[in-house]
């Protein structure tokens, strides 16, 4: 059972102060370059709380086990909306901005429905893998548009105040200095990061090995609860703050960053197909969850603790189904 269990917790803990560190450095690299505040914040604060899932999903499908891989990915959005955003919801009562609403909860919503059914006629090739890394670059120039000119927000800039509201030494400020110690910090954290996601998937595979569970169930709930852990602090942190906005920001940014970001890189790196079970139950829960997330947002642009409730009982329920 150490065997078992003590890769995966490592792992775990490595994925997390390696991200920590990777994003620290890069932002630090980022302000003594001279790059704006908003594309920091935009790009590397916001892609730093999917740092875990990206490395642990692209070792996973490297290392042959595509249900880990894509499991990670599904399982990490169906986390963020109901373990997440129930427990945020629980805390404070979420406020949703109209911009994040608009825009941002409709492509999360939108993008999710195409992930589901890209797994469900095709296989994950690098071709896809291509056009979903495009569609969130191209994204993200809009969003870097649109915000320099109205200066709204959005949910990809709350996922950034979400991470730095947790560790304001992460906050995007203009500055100049030496650039090779936050260099060395991010390689630094790169290869914790590296180093944690090999573990995890190790430790994933042996757990799924040693109590006859499939490497998709492991992915859809250890692994994934496990890399989305930053998600939850920040999330968490928010809501304690009375900052329910940014804590819905922080949400919808991580899924759009996981299934364009995480499951195009990993199509590119490791193309393969979706496990049947994903394709046929989990991916349309994802796309059900997402729906009713935005439904709550929607009704009154906020999520009350009652919705919040709702969200962690579903989270329970689609555990025990899943778990033997």
């Amino acid at each position: 059972m150490i065997e078992t269990w003590l890769p995966l917790l490592a792992g775990l803990v490595l994925l997390v102060v390696g991200g920590e560190l990777l994003v620290r450095g890069a932002v630090q690299a980022a302000e003594r370059i001279g790059i704006s505040p908003l594309v920091i914040g935009l790009t590397l604060v916001g892609f730093g709380t999917s740092m875990p899932e990206l490395v642990t999903s692209v070792q996973a499908g490297l290392a042959g086990a595509p249900g880990i891989a894509y499991g990670n990915i599904v399982g990490s959005n169906i986390a963020n909306i109901l373990l997440i955003g129930g427990v945020s919801a629980l805390i404070c009562p979420i406020i949703v901005a109209r911009a994040a609403l608009r825009r941002d909860a409709v492509v999360m919503l939108a993008v999710t429905v195409a992930f589901a059914g890209l797994a469900f006629f095709a296989p994950m090739s690098r071709g896809i893998g291509v056009a979903l890394v495009s569609v969130l670059v191209s994204y993200i120039w809009f969003v870097i548009a649109q915000e320099r000119a109205a200066e709204d927000g959005g949910a990809l800039h709350d996922k950034s105040l979400a991470l730095a509201s947790a560790d304001p030494t992460l906050t995007p400020r203009a500055g100049s200095g030496r650039l090779l110690v936050p260099l060395l910090i991010a390689v630094a954290g790169l290869g914790l990061v590296v180093a944690g996601g090999s573990l995890l998937v190790s430790g994933a595979v042996a757990l799924a090995r040693g109590f006859g569970v499939s490497e998709t169930v492991i992915g859809l709930t250890i692994v994934a609860i496990g890399t989305s852990m930053p998600e939850l602090v920040t999330s968490v942190i928010a809501a304690l703050k009375r900052q329910g906005d940014v804590a819905f920001g922080n949400i919808v940014g991580s899924n759009i960053y996981n299934l364009l970001g995480i499951g195009g890189t990993t199509a590119l790196i490791a193309p393969s197909e979706v496990p049947a079970q994903i394709v046929r139950f989990d991916a349309p829960l994802m796309v059900l969850v997402s729906a009713v997330l935005v439904l709550f947002a929607a009704t009154g642009l906020r999520i009350n603790r009652w919705e919040g409730l709702m969200l962690i009982a579903g989270y329970a329920a689609y555990t025990w189904i899943l778990l033997p």
